[in-house]
């Protein structure tokens, strides 16, 4: 088919290249004059690998990335270990893919050279949506400024939390602001003692009302780090820069090792943006247009998941459109398996939030136990394999 992706972030390089990939033509309109990734560490487990090692991907990631050794669940000024889930090894050996992290910019790079590979062309920018309509055969697709309209035979929303083409399928539902805020910054690890610096490992500090979550980039070069408060409303940017006084008093009393890093920042590039949500669309498809990622099922970032599940989507879609089936049911059937998955993964990043922000100590290491996130994260959450999984 003739599919147009709206969006080049993760999620729309990925579905483009799936989809390349399984022989359609695809072009991917961006609004932006060009291509870029803004933000700095993401993580990858081995769901979404799995996706990635399909596209050739394992050994640029690996050349750039990090195989951290666990996720560590530690309280804000102690550093009590609250709980471990290990990664490395046990992790590839148990779900067939490793789990890295990854600078979010080095990933969308990969994923542009491999659309390339495949078509020079399919990348438009300075695209930005403005409207759908929606025929029988085809969908026009209007843009603003002098971005001609163009035709497709299925459009794909991969255009984030303020999705255009959701508005087109699901209604004019705004986004809720859900009383949170993050920071985010990086920081080269030379400037941080030697002493004061974690292990391989993605660090969650956990604290009232607050959490910070701490992990290594680029050979272990960067120390990335994101400061989750839960502050009024304020801008929703991801360029937004604050004080990084602010910054400061809201880390005030944390652990030496969080503390470090706050010192090691530097002063004019500390980010803060607002943390919208809205519910999960259980309508995914009209008759010509689909979503997925954010677009879809915007998820807080509190399990590490939000791009895995845009990444999963992606291969699913493309499988989905494979099968023997009018396109109704093919779109059909990408929803119905997607939907049950992507809402637990939205449902419990919200409440990950609300165990790490547990004010009293004693009842946070009760949570922790209860919850036991290594076991359920390996039963049900890394396992999945979007190319195997049924979806007939």
């Amino acid at each position: 088919m003739d599919i147009a992706i709206v969006g080049a972030g993760l999620g729309g390089l990925t579905a483009a290249a799936v989809l390349l990939q399984h022989g359609h033509r695809v072009r991917v309109y961006e609004q932006a004059a060009q291509l870029g990734e803004v933000g700095a560490g993401i993580q990858m487990s081995a769901n979404a690998m799995k996706v990635l090692d399909a596209l050739g991907l394992r050994a640029p990631i690996e050349s750039v990335g990090v195989r951290p050794k666990a996720f560590e669940f530690r309280r804000f000024d102690s550093g009590e270990l609250l709980h471990r889930l290990p990664l490395g090894e046990p992790h590839e050996q148990r779900h067939g893919a490793p789990y890295f992290q990854i600078h979010r910019g080095d990933l969308h790079l990969a994923l542009q050279q491999v659309v390339a590979s495949l078509d020079a062309q399919a990348i438009v920018l300075n695209a930005r949506l403005t409207a759908l309509d929606e025929g029988p055969v085809t969908v026009t697709l209007r843009f603003d400024g002098d971005t001609p309209p163009a035709q497709a035979e299925l459009v794909v929303g991969a255009d984030g939390i303020k999705s255009v083409v959701r508005r087109a399928i699901v209604g004019d539902d705004a986004p809720v602001f859900t009383g949170q805020v993050a920071w985010r910054c990086t920081v080269p690890i030379a400037r941080i003692a030697p002493e004061l610096r974690t292990d391989i490992v993605s660090t969650v500090w956990c604290g009232p009302r607050n959490h910070a979550v701490t992990y290594y980039l680029r050979g272990g070069e960067l120390l990335n780090f994101v400061g989750c408060v839960e502050r009024p409303w304020e801008e929703e940017s991801w360029t937004a820069r604050r004080p990084w006084a602010e910054l400061d008093a809201d880390y005030q009393g944390w652990h030496p090792m969080v503390r470090a890093v706050i010192h090691a920042v530097d002063r004019d590039a500390c980010f803060r943006w607002a943390l919208n949500n809205r519910a999960v669309a259980t309508r995914w498809s009209s008759a010509r247009c689909t979503l997925l990622g954010d677009a879809v099922h915007a998820t807080l970032p509190y399990m590490a998941q939000g791009a895995a599940m845009a990444i999963e989507d992606a291969a699913v879609l493309a499988r989905a459109l494979a099968l023997p089936a009018p396109l109704a049911t093919q779109l059909a059937r990408y929803a119905a398996h997607r939907v049950p998955r992507t809402t637990r993964v939205v449902r419990e990043s919200t409440e990950m939030g609300e165990l790490y922000h547990i004010q009293d100590a004693s009842q946070m290491r009760q949570a922790f136990v209860e919850r036991d996130i290594a076991r359920s994260r390996n039963e049900w959450l890394y396992p999945y394999d979007p190319w195997r999984v049924v979806i007939d």
